[in-house]
């Protein structure tokens, strides 16, 4: 049954030194898994990270999240579970999260 609402896409990552403390495996295996549990009742659909190549400064991590809907992101992230899934972050790394929502841009030009 389709209500008419879209998913929408959240965007949490990670800006840093090439040595910044990051724990991949930590995050992978861990933290993602417990914002998919603790943010799944809500309307969470998918977690899924990108990683820089190592040694690469900048944007170490970027993490897509993908929600049923707004009301679903909006109910996860204000959720009491949301204070577990913070308190996690000190165990893989240093550095603060930061999130972001994409905005719709106009397609490519053709190349023809």
């Amino acid at each position: 049954m389709n209500d008419g609402k879209q998913a929408v896409r959240t965007f949490v990552y990670y800006e840093g030194a090439s040595d910044a403390r990051f724990d991949r495996d930590f995050y992978t295996n861990h933290h993602l898994p417990l914002c998919l549990d603790s943010w799944g009742r809500y309307g969470l659909q998918s977690a899924r990270a990108f990683y820089a190549a190592d040694g690469a400064a900048g944007t170490l991590v970027i993490c897509e999240c993908i929600f049923r809907d707004e009301e679903a992101l909006q109910a996860a992230f204000a959720s009491p579970e949301t204070r577990a899934v913070m308190a996690d972050v000190p165990r893989f790394t240093d550095l603060t999260p930061i999130r972001t929502r994409p905005v719709p841009m106009d397609p490519f030009p053709s190349v023809d």
